[in-house]
């Protein structure tokens, strides 16, 4: 009776500690979640039968309460996997301001975003209400100004030629949070951070920024669409969003920008599905082939690759995380990024890509299945006629890579399918100047049909660094991580991630003012 007695007790304070906490899962009452999920979300918390004292148990976790038996202890436990960590601790963003503030800008239309983001702006949280077009030709005239401009203008895409693409620049900012309670969509834009601090972007979602490159043969090389670009910018964190298919990079670091934390967010390439943004763009060129040289050659008996084949083997993100844009650069040596658990799915490229500075990423999924099964669809006959002709529709397969005498690591995450998952060199293997440090660690690999878990420098290792001769690893500037973090078991990382409460955005229910705080 006393066990039966106390599991009750346990029940009451997990549903009450939910409810109360402010945190729900999508999709799920607290009296309908499985063991599975209840484990997931208190998989930190010890209750004594006494219900008086609440540890951590996470590894390397210090924090004890004794005499606590008060559900806000129970939330703070809880929620401590979202804290910020990384090299943006420390970033206040815009602060845990009341709604009712002249500071606090809610959000519904374009205009309201260009009034809140016009430079010199006092306004330090922006809540974005509901999804924003912000194509160009989307624009009520009244926003299209500062900060605003038209981008690139679209070439292929049928939706994209309609509403336009826009640059939305934010520039000079000290202290600025940019949420959504309900994982908001904004589409049609390529957003660029300048000389701004203590930026927090959380919770929101990025889509329909990319199109068919027939003007640089397949290359990507044209628009130069990203959907984030730092630069010259101290302090960025970008938490729990997620970012679909794009015609070059997704969030990139430039300019000597330090501090950027990225985390439990989900980078999707395009599902192929019967309405997808690709197969959209595939639809339009079938029905017009003569318009797009590049399309009809690979539908031609010279290549014959299907329409199917053609949105598959297109479906993946070419480019992910490029931080450094130009080699050797001065400032290259001030970068810093924290990536952590973040599901990259089907990314062909750059989890980071990193010249110079410092990179940490750990508890990462990078999963290339589908970009495996793409892959296959390419014979090496068509891959050498389409070549002889100047274009590029292939599959990359490259993870994290360190160049010119940047250090990476890459710690306790989880590596599906990549053909070349650690890379130390992108120019020239015999120039050490080009090499980088690389190194994994706890790392589980699975291609071929076997799998790995270990370290880069363990003898015989899939993971060992290529194409140059390892460097040994060392920071750069400093001897030890500069903040303190905790992990999870790897073999647990795609579940967790994958889970109703786990990387993207739209995935926590909880409070606004949850959303402000950066510590739990």
């Amino acid at each position: 009776m006393k066990n039966k007695g106390f599991r009750k007790g346990t029940a009451w304070l997990l549903s009450s500690a939910l409810l109360l906490g402010g945190l729900s899962v999508v999709g799920q009452s607290a009296a309908a979640s499985s063991p599975s999920l209840i484990h997931s979300n208190f998989a930190n918390v010890n209750i004594l039968s006494s219900l008086s004292q609440i540890t951590s148990s996470e590894p390397g976790a210090t924090t004890t309460e004794p005499g606590v038996g008060t559900l806000a202890a129970a939330q703070a436990t809880t929620y401590s996997a979202y804290n910020l960590t990384g090299f943006s601790a420390g970033n206040p963003g815009g602060g845990s301001i009341a709604e009712t503030d002249s500071r606090y800008k809610k959000v519904y239309n374009a205009t309201d975003l260009a009034q809140a983001l016009k430079k010199g702006s006092s306004i330090k949280v922006i809540e974005i209400m509901n999804d924003l077009n912000l194509g160009w030709s989307e624009l009520p005239t009244a926003a299209q100004t500062s900060p605003f401009a038209a981008h690139n203008a679209p070439l292929t895409h049928p939706v994209l030629k309609k509403t336009g693409v826009s640059k939305l620049t934010i520039d000079g900012f000290d202290g600025l949070t940019i949420f959504s309670a309900n994982g908001a969509k904004i589409k049609h834009v390529g957003i660029t951070v300048k000389r701004s601090s203590n930026l927090i972007i959380r919770n929101l979602e990025f889509d329909e920024l990319w199109e068919w490159d027939e003007a640089s043969k397949g290359d990507y090389d044209k628009n130069d669409w990203d959907y984030l670009t730092l630069e010259q910018t101290n302090k960025a964190w970008i938490d729990h969003c997620t970012f679909n298919k794009a015609y070059d990079g997704i969030v990139d670091v430039k300019k000597g920008s330090n501090g950027v934390t990225i985390s439990w967010s989900y980078f999707r390439g395009d599902d192929g599905s019967s309405n997808s943004w690709v197969t959209q763009q595939v639809k339009a060129m079938e029905a017009d082939k003569a318009s797009y040289p590049m399309y009809n050659y690979l539908r031609s008996s010279a290549v014959g690759l299907s329409q199917a084949d053609i949105i598959s083997i297109a479906s993946g993100q070419k480019k992910t995380h490029l931080v450094g844009a130009t080699e050797f650069a001065s400032d290259n040596a001030d970068l810093q990024v924290t990536l952590h658990h973040n599901y990259y799915q089907d990314s062909q490229d750059r989890m980071p890509r990193l010249r110079g500075g410092n990179a940490h990423a750990y508890n990462i999924v990078m999963d290339a299945s589908g970009l495996v099964s793409a892959k296959s669809k390419i014979t090496d006959a068509m891959e050498k006629a389409i070549t002889s002709k100047g274009y590029h529709f292939t599959v990359t397969s490259n993870g994290a890579i360190s160049t010119e005498g940047g250090a990476v690591l890459v710690e306790k995450s989880n590596i599906i399918g990549v053909a070349s998952p650690i890379r130390n060199n992108q120019t020239d293997p015999n120039d050490a100047k080009y090499t980088g440090k690389i190194r994994a660690v706890d790392t589980i690999y699975t291609a071929n049909g076997t799998t790995f878990r270990g370290n880069s420098d363990t003898a015989g290792s899939p993971l060992a660094p290529y194409p140059a001769a390892a460097l040994t690893f060392s920071w750069n500037g400093f001897t030890t991580l500069p903040y303190t973090y905790q992990t999870d078991d790897p073999s647990t990382l795609i579940s967790r991630l994958k889970a109703s409460d786990g990387a993207g955005s739209g995935k926590l229910s909880w409070t606004k003012t949850n959303w402000l705080l950066t510590s739990y």
